[in-house]
């Protein structure tokens, strides 16, 4: 009887540890200056949406979530910055992300434009076509002011080896979660294998680190 019962102690503390362990996986953000990209992630991130925001050098946030498929993951996400200066610190996250999230402004041509040229310079770090990504056209709530059109994006999409494809407003919080969402599961569909780290749950989800 006490072999059981000290059997079914191991087994319920075993069980609780998994509980408590979950998937990380690092996210980037790529994209030009002014596409909203710090918008996109504080808003998934902390549930709220800026106006005016400086311009970014590099932030660090986390969160964790449960993915449509029911797993819970945690996420570390860098938000890049969109100019060229940074350009070295670019190339630093690019190599040790996993998954990556393009972002343009549907008001903007030249944004949608230089995601091509990040995109190759992506695929030179990785060293492969085959990078975890996803597309996205911001700014849709601004629909009187679009200058590029929802078949570009999916066109631009099919360039990019046939990545999902989503129009976003950070403003109203439309399609930010699935964003992420399908992000993660384009990096677990593309390397069932991969290494991400295990981490314990804290107690608050949601942090953010700022990188100097």
């Amino acid at each position: 009887m006490k072999q059981k019962a000290k059997q079914k102690r191991n087994e319920h503390k075993s069980k609780n540890k998994n509980k408590k362990m979950v998937k990380e996986f690092k996210i980037i953000v790529l994209g030009s200056g002014s596409v909203g990209k710090s918008a996109l992630t504080i808003q998934f991130v902390q549930g709220f949406f800026i106006e005016n925001y400086d311009p970014t050098i590099e932030d660090c946030f986390r969160r964790q979530m449960t993915l449509s498929d029911g797993q819970n993951v945690a996420l570390e996400i860098i938000d890049t910055a969109g100019t060229e200066q940074f350009m070295a610190m670019r190339d630093l996250y690019m190599r040790n992300g996993q998954g990556f999230i393009f972002v343009f402004s549907i008001t903007s041509t030249s944004t949608f434009g230089d995601l091509w040229e990040m995109r190759e310079r992506l695929v030179r770090v990785k060293e492969t076509e085959d990078v975890p990504m996803v597309l996205v056209g911001n700014k849709c709530d601004m629909n009187e002011m679009r200058v590029v059109t929802t078949d570009q994006g999916f066109e631009m999409s099919k360039r990019f080896g046939g990545c999902p494809f989503f129009e976003s407003s950070a403003k109203l919080r439309l399609n930010v979660d699935k964003i992420f969402n399908d992000v993660v599961l384009e990096i677990i569909r593309k390397a069932p294998q991969v290494k991400s780290e295990c981490v314990l749950k804290k107690s608050k989800h949601d942090t953010k680190c700022s990188i100097l």
